[in-house]
C-alpha cells in the first residue's frame, strides 16, 4: 500500500484517545512510506492525522469542497491540496488516489464516507482493503449492527468480512496488507456502469 485515504471527524471528540490515536496513524503512515489521503482540513480529528504525518515528514494530500474551505479551515502546509466542487467529487477523488480506507471516529460525514466505500467494494467497483480503527470502543455498537445485517439476511457474510476491524494500528495494517476481496461482485462489474 502507497497511499491510504482515511475518513475522520472535523471534531476532536469527547476522550482524548482519539486526538492521540489520530496523531499516531499520521506518523505510523509517514514511518512506513505509506501517504496520507484525507479531508484537507486543519480541524479536528481531520488536522490531528494531519499533524501526526507531517511531524514525520510524510506526504499528505487534502481533498477539500470549495465550500468547505471557510468551515473546515484548509490545512496550510500540506503536500499537495485538491479543490472540488462537491462532496461526491471530493469521495471520488480520494478513492481514486488511495490504495485502502481507514476509519476514525467521526459523526454522519464519516458514516457516510466509510458506507459509500464499503458499498463501492460490495458492489465490485474496486478492491481494496477498508478497516475500522475501533478506538476505544468507539465502533462497537456499527459492528454489532452490521452483524445483525448478516443475521437478518441483508448482508453476505462474505460481505461482512470485507470489513476489517482492530483496536490497534498495527493489527489493521497488517489485515490491509494481506486482504483479499472477494471474486464476485453483488450485482454488478465495473465495466457496466
Amino acid at each position: 500500500m502507497k497511499s491510504i485515504t482515511v475518513f475522520c471527524g472535523s471534531s476532536f471528540g469527547s476522550r482524548d484517545i482519539y486526538k492521540e490515536q489520530a496523531f499516531l496513524l499520521g506518523q505510523t503512515l509517514a514511518k512506513q512510506d505509506i501517504q496520507l489521503i484525507y479531508g484537507g482540513a486543519d480541524v479536528g480529528l481531520m488536522g490531528t492525522i494531519a499533524d501526526g504525518a507531517l511531524s514525520e515528514k510524510g506526504k499528505v494530500i487534502g481533498v477539500l469542497p470549495h465550500f468547505l474551505q471557510s468551515k473546515e479551515i484548509a490545512h496550510k502546509n500540506l503536500t499537495e491540496l485538491i479543490i472540488v466542487e462537491t462532496m461526491h467529487e471530493r469521495k471520488t477523488k480520494m478513492n481514486e488516489l488511495c490504495d485502502g480506507v481507514i476509519v476514525l471516529p467521526g459523526g454522519y460525514g464519516t458514516l457516510e464516507e466509510f458506507f459509500e466505500m464499503i458499498t463501492w467494494a460490495q458492489l465490485g467497483l474496486h478492491k481494496k482493503p477498508i478497516g475500522i480503527l475501533n478506538i476505544d470502543g468507539f465502533y462497537d455498537d456499527l459492528i454489532k449492527l452490521v452483524q445483525t445485517m448478516v443475521d437478518k439476511g441483508f448482508l453476505k457474510q462474505v460481505n461482512r468480512d470485507m470489513l476489517l476491524i482492530s483496536d490497534t494500528i498495527d493489527d489493521l495494517l497488517e489485515k490491509m496488507r494481506n486482504y483479499q476481496a472477494p471474486t464476485v461482485g453483488k450485482w454488478i462489474s465495473k465495466d457496466k456502469i
